[in-house]
C-alpha cells in the first residue's frame, strides 16, 4: 500500500470491514457470476418461475416433471446471480473542507478526506469480492471520474480520482445525478457521500432521476461534530466557504436557534431520501470511519436478508 493510498484507505477499518458483504437491495445488473442479483434470466442455481413453451425455445430447458404431470410443456427460468456494479459519488465542494478549528492538536480531516475514506473504503471492499466499481467526484459538475472496473489493481485508480485537484464549486445535485444516470451503463447501487449542502429540491429531483433508471440509492450524510452541535462559545467570527461573507458573533445567543434548524435540515433530508427510496446514514467526522461503513454493511445485510 503506498503513502497515497494510505491516506483513504486506513488499515483498521478494512481489517473490520473485510469480513463484510456489501449487498445490493434491489435487483442490480453485474458483469461477473456472482452474489447479487440480476434481472437477466438465465442459465443459474437460483429457479425464478415456470412459463409456458413457445415454438424456438430450447427443449433442454423444458421442465418434463410438469409435462409429465399437465401434459403441457413448461420451461424453466431462472435468476442469474452476479456481481455489484458499485457506483461511488463523492462531493468535492467547497463546504467539503470544513475542518473544526484546533489550536492545541494537529488539525483533523476535512469532511472531504472523512468522505473520501469511506469511498475508497468501500471500493476496496467491492473490489476484494469480485464487484465492478467506479467513482465521480462531483461539485456543480463531475470533475473527476473512472468508469466501473473488477481488477483488484483498480483500486489505484479509484483513490486517484479521489486526490485530484478539486474546483470547489458549489453542489449542483440535479444537474450532476442527472449527468451521471446517462452515462452509467447498467442498473447498480449508487452511494453518494455529501453534506447535501444546496438546492434541496434539485437533490430531491436528482434522486428521483437516479431511481427511475432502477439504480438502488444509498446516501452517507457527512458533517462535522461542530456542524451538528454548534460548541462554539465567546465572541467568534464565522467565514463562509461557498459564499464570500463573513459573521462576527456571540454564539451562546445564537446555539439553540441554530440546533433547531439543523434538526429541521436533517429531519428534511432525511424524508427526501425515503421518498426516493434512498438508504440514509448520518455520519459525523468525529465518528470512526470503519464504526461508519460497519453501521451501514450491517443495516443494508438485514434489508436483504
Amino acid at each position: 500500500m503506498t503513502p497515497a493510498s494510505k491516506r483513504y484507505l486506513p488499515p483498521e477499518a478494512l481489517a473490520r470491514i473485510g469480513r463484510l458483504e456489501l449487498r445490493a437491495r434491489t435487483v442490480v445488473d453485474g458483469v461477473l457470476a456472482g452474489m447479487h442479483k440480476s434481472p437477466y434470466k438465465g442459465n443459474s442455481v437460483e429457479f425464478l418461475q415456470h412459463r409456458e413453451y413457445t415454438p424456438g425455445d430450447d427443449l433442454r430447458r423444458v421442465d418434463w416433471k410438469v409435462w409429465g404431470r399437465q401434459d403441457r410443456l413448461y420451461i424453466k427460468e431462472f435468476e442469474d446471480e452476479t456481481s455489484l456494479r458499485l457506483f461511488l459519488l463523492v462531493d468535492g465542494s467547497a463546504s467539503m473542507d470544513y475542518r473544526p478549528p484546533r489550536f492545541d492538536q494537529a488539525p483533523g480531516l476535512t469532511k472531504f478526506d472523512y468522505a473520501a475514506t469511506l469511498a475508497a473504503s468501500l471500493g476496496w471492499l467491492g473490489l476484494s469480492q469480485g464487484d465492478a466499481v467506479g467513482c465521480n467526484v462531483f461539485d456543480d459538475r463531475v470533475r473527476t471520474s473512472v468508469p466501473a472496473r473488477t481488477s483488484r489493481s483498480h483500486l489505484g485508480s479509484i483513490v486517484g480520482c479521489l486526490e485530484q485537484p478539486r474546483q470547489r464549486q458549489p453542489s449542483d445535485f440535479r444537474s450532476v445525478f442527472r449527468s451521471v444516470g446517462e452515462t452509467l451503463p447498467r442498473r447498480g447501487l449508487v452511494v453518494i457521500f455529501s453534506d447535501l449542502f444546496g438546492d434541496r429540491n434539485d437533490l430531491a429531483k436528482g434522486l428521483q432521476l437516479l431511481r427511475q433508471r432502477g439504480h438502488d440509492l444509498a446516501i452517507f450524510h457527512v458533517l462535522d461534530d461542530d456542524e451538528l452541535d454548534f460548541p462554539f462559545d465567546g465572541p467568534t467570527r464565522f467565514e463562509g466557504l461557498e459564499l464570500p461573507e463573513e459573521l462576527t458573533c456571540n454564539p451562546r445567543a445564537l446555539r439553540t436557534g441554530y440546533l433547531e434548524a439543523v434538526e429541521a435540515f436533517l429531519s428534511d433530508v432525511r424524508g427526501r431520501a425515503a421518498a426516493a427510496r434512498c438508504d440514509y446514514q448520518l455520519v459525523r467526522t468525529g465518528q470512526p470511519v470503519d464504526a461508519a461503513l460497519v453501521n451501514f454493511l450491517a443495516r443494508r445485510s438485514r434489508i436483504r436478508n
